[in-house]
């Protein structure tokens, strides 16, 4: 098998890997092939939690008042103008 290194690695990227590693009981090198094969192939399992949680605060926070003004906004927008299409 090849061997690889990886340099100059965000420190948040480290840690999530360290945490992963740790809770799946596994090495830091099993972790990262196992990632790197998600990526490829797509998670193996649907339990794999996101490296990205920076839109998380805003999951579930709609109201259906809210939700139902952005569809028709939405709606709105989606109108072909069959001017413009000419």
């Amino acid at each position: 098998m090849k061997a690889l290194t990886l340099r100059n690695l965000p420190p948040d990227l480290v840690r999530f890997i360290s945490r992963k590693a740790k809770a799946e009981r596994t090495s830091l090198n099993r972790t990262v092939i196992g990632l790197l094969e998600d990526c490829v192939a797509g998670p193996k399992s649907a339990g794999i939690k996101s490296l990205n949680h920076d839109l998380d605060h805003l999951a579930g926070k709609w109201t259906a008042e809210e939700a139902s003004a952005f569809d028709a906004t939405l709606a709105s927008q989606r109108q072909v103008d069959p001017e413009l299409w000419k």
